[in-house]
């Protein structure tokens, strides 16, 4: 019988297809067996083990349940699941969770913290669509989205400095009830007290210190992080001899860019549908 022979060490969801692979060889079990024992359909098994499939989180529990492996698959397959994420992000998140003031700039696209449901739906189909991403990492993905927003009502609530490049609103995401409700999301956003909202509008030309998505964090302790991403990667600086720069930069845009009064102006007038 033909094996496809399995690479662990070319991505997380391989890894996890190797192990599930291992573990199935051990006690001898076919994949028709394994499927039947997890209630799964032996193509879906074969699909998990060489990578073609990630592991759902139920997929992950009842295989532990039948394998006997307590958590172990479980927790790995969180990491496979999140590799639909750039390198670096789950490890930002963590501490996003914590931090006592965040900072964006984000460009194109609204920032998940402020993303409203059908928003973060919709980015997430388009994606799906393009065969960027699997449906399952789609849906890791939009529980990632939610569960980062549930973390800015902890106390003592963050403070949260937001800038938009124009592009975030002028980019239709979904339809137009999508967007109208997306810029009522960023307006209330802007209300609350521990919010500035700002949006860096196209005239700045070069003005515009900053060329790519931003993201910093001040923890309780007062130590500083930044999260910057390229097309395919992401990265986290600890060290602040690199981070105070970025800050420097971010001071520099907000200066730059539009006050909230006029941010919240231009976000209305876009909800009314004016141009």
């Amino acid at each position: 019988m033909n094996r496809k022979e399995l690479e662990p060490e070319s991505s997380p969801v391989a890894a996890f297809g190797e192990r599930l692979r291992t573990l199935r060889d051990a006690r001898g079990w076919t994949q028709d067996e394994l499927g039947e024992r997890m209630g799964y359909s032996p193509t879906h098994i074969s699909a998990v083990e060489t990578g073609r499939r990630p592991p759902t989180p139920r997929f992950a529990t009842r295989a532990d349940r039948v394998l006997g492996t307590g958590d172990q698959l479980t927790r790995q397959g969180r990491a496979a699941r999140s590799d639909a994420l750039l390198e670096g992000f789950p490890e930002y998140v963590a501490h996003e969770a914590k931090a006592a003031e965040i900072r964006l700039y984000e460009i194109g696209v609204i920032p998940g913290l402020l993303q409203t449901p059908d928003y973060a739906a919709a980015l997430t189909a388009g994606a799906v669509k393009r065969g960027a991403i699997t449906p399952e990492q789609g849906e890791e993905r939009n529980l990632l989205t939610a569960q980062r927003q549930a973390s800015l009502t902890r106390e003592p609530v963050p403070v949260v400095f937001v800038v938009l490049d124009e592009s975030c609103l002028r980019r239709p995401i979904g339809s137009s009830e999508v967007m109208a409700e997306q810029f009522g999301r960023l307006l209330e956003f802007a209300d609350l007290p521990n919010t500035v909202v700002q949006v860096a509008p196209f005239s700045m030309g070069t003005r515009r210190p900053i060329s790519l998505p931003v993201y910093l964090l001040t923890q309780p302790d007062r130590s500083l992080m930044s999260y910057a991403e390229s097309a395919h990667r992401g990265h986290l600086e600890r060290e602040s001899a690199f981070v105070l720069p970025v800050l420097t930069a971010y001071h520099q845009l907000q200066a730059e860019a539009l006050s909230q009064a006029a941010s919240v102006e231009m976000i209305s007038e876009l909800r009314k549908g004016t141009p």
